[in-house]
């Protein structure tokens, strides 16, 4: 695992000078100061303080409709890489352009399936617009070997009653809070450079281990529980909604997951987005945030219409898509997530070097001027 993180970092360091793709020194996009003003429907609640970490955090919104559309001057295709169409966290995305919201905006948007590693050298140069993924250990390498890229926006936290994250298989006489994962063997399908690894080591720690106490197994999405099952590891990530399977199982306990009101994810942009057609990815934002607040504010699954509309949209069974709880959308991105992901890559071995200050990865200014938000300089 580790040999192959290094040989992406070199080779996205190689492109990223091929490419000419020096970082601007500031981090965010060098176009001089742009023209904030307010927006209707988006009031005090369409900004929270990214220093609040509460778990309980009201997820930022404006009205519904809200950000009214501003179509662009001149119509924009824009293509957008993601490493999935069939994700809850994509059904924004999905949905805004089965509603029409991005061509409200001027732009025609396209959705490409591409991992990540794949993508960032694209995003880099020009050739893809924008990444709906997360900031992985790749995106800090490559930001490190030049490439001009940021995080300007979240996708989403868990509900609280979600149970997605860490499950042990209890032996006899352990509960979930006495149980030791030291020397234990763990099974995932995320590689040790995922966002995943923050929680992970957090839940670790809590369980008197370390992330090199534990032994990884890499598997795939269909073997993962049947390895936690079957006694072929100890412990397993479980996403939605595989989780379910062993929810209420005495024989097994859920140790923590993604933190509640921190996103981990969400859209990641490169030059042409950040420096040469800013107005565009702006536009592409506020089509985002106007599509959560219109459809996803609050528990979007009690409409069971809607579950069936975007069962239907990410080509998912629509029983399935209900069985675990609506994610809490969110555009957001706290203060000093960045710096907690970069500590899992360094502790794991997957970055080198010191870490990136917060505004080399963290952009915010696009987002605020969607929702009319000035930031404090």
């Amino acid at each position: 695992m580790r040999f192959r993180t290094t040989t992406v970092a070199t080779l996205l360091t190689a492109l990223a000078l091929g490419a000419g793709c020096a970082a601007p020194k500031d981090g965010a996009a060098a176009t001089g100061p742009r023209t904030i003003r307010p927006v209707p429907g988006c009031g005090k609640a369409s900004w929270t303080d990214p220093a609040d970490l509460a778990p309980g955090r009201t997820p930022a919104r404006c009205d519904k409709g809200a950000p009214a559309p501003r179509p662009l001057t001149k119509r924009r295709t824009l293509t957008i890489a993601t490493g999935t169409l069939n994700a809850e966290y994509v059904a924004p995305l999905r949905l805004a352009l089965a509603r029409g919201e991005f061509r409200k905006e001027g732009l025609d948007v396209r959705l490409k399936v591409l991992p990540t590693p794949e993508a960032l050298p694209l995003l880099a140069k020009g050739d893809l617009d924008a990444l709906w993924a997360a900031p992985e250990a790749a995106v800090v390498n490559g930001i490190n070997g030049g490439f001009d890229i940021r995080w300007v926006a979240g996708n989403f936290s868990p509900d609280p009653s979600s149970k997605s994250g860490l499950w042990v298989r209890l032996k006899n006489g352990e509960s979930a809070t006495s149980v030791s994962l030291k020397g234990s063997r763990m099974g995932t399908m995320i590689g040790k450079g995922s966002v995943i690894m923050y929680p992970m080591a957090t839940s670790f720690a809590g369980h008197g281990a370390d992330i090199h106490s534990v032994t990884f197994q890499q598997l795939g999405s269909s073997d993962v529980l049947t390895a936690l099952t079957g006694g072929g590891v100890d412990s397993a990530w479980l996403l939605d909604p595989v989780w379910r399977r062993v929810d209420g199982d005495k024989k097994y306990a859920f140790l923590g997951g993604q933190p509640q009101g921190e996103p981990l994810g969400g859209a990641l942009y490169g030059p042409n987005l950040l420096q040469r057609d800013p107005d565009a990815g702006v536009a592409f934002l506020r089509a985002y945030i106007r599509t959560v607040n219109t459809y996803f504010a609050g528990d979007y699954k009690a409409d069971k219409a809607f579950v069936a509309e975007l069962a239907g949209l990410l080509k998912v069974d629509g029983k399935i898509l209900a069985s675990v709880p609506s994610l809490r959308m969110d555009w957001e991105i706290r203060k000093g997530t960045a710096a907690r992901l970069q500590k899992a890559y360094r502790d794991t071995g997957v970055t080198k070097g010191a870490p990136l200050p917060e505004n080399r990865l963290v952009d915010r200014s696009l987002y605020a001027e969607a929702v009319g938000h000035r930031l404090q300089r």
